[in-house]
């Protein structure tokens, strides 16, 4: 069985106060559940089943714990909102997080567990709040007719918007 890739044993920088390590580490997101059970809409962006994510980070000792700071980066893909267009593009999240021992509060700091951190958690809540909720395949997108379905970046089409009848009186007065 493969070892954790997110998994870094902190002892010896614990000892040694004022020490920095540099850790590059590559692996896979693993979400605790489902999409949905997580909070996340279905129809929004997604890191790819068999996608790796990044982290670069340096880690610094203080009292009690662990400060990580650095950068994680994973690709995403997704539907374009307005055209229905598949898009894709790579996530780079600068990350700034502390692990301890004794939490203070539930959510404050992540667990140092054995003289070792897990970086898994941190990598998958970076990215879940990163990932673009309603993507765009770029930023002057159409989108789809209402009427006919045509995709209107790449051509334009004859329908007229239907008349509301609340509005007609109104029409009148152009």
């Amino acid at each position: 069985m493969a070892a954790d890739p997110w998994l870094v044993h902190v002892a010896r920088l614990r000892r040694n106060h004022g020490a920095t390590a540099h850790e590059v580490r590559r692996g896979p997101v693993v979400l605790a559940g489902p999409l949905d059970e997580l909070g996340i809409d279905p129809g929004r962006s997604v890191v790819p089943l068999d996608a790796e994510a990044e982290c670069d980070i340096t880690l610094r000792p203080f009292d009690g714990g662990i400060d990580a700071e650095g950068t994680v980066r994973a690709p995403w893909v997704g539907i374009c909102r307005r055209c229905t267009v598949p898009v894709s593009g790579e996530l780079t999240i600068a990350v700034r997080e502390r692990f301890g021992d004794a939490p203070i509060a539930e959510d404050e700091l992540y667990p140092i567990v054995d003289d070792t951190i897990d970086l898994g958690p941190l990598v998958r809540d970076a990215i879940v709040l990163d990932l673009p909720a309603a993507p765009l395949c770029r930023e002057d997108c159409r989108g789809l007719c209402p009427q006919c379905g045509a995709d209107r970046n790449e051509a334009e089409c004859a329908c007229v918007a239907p008349i509301d009848p609340r509005w007609a009186n109104l029409d009148v007065l152009r």
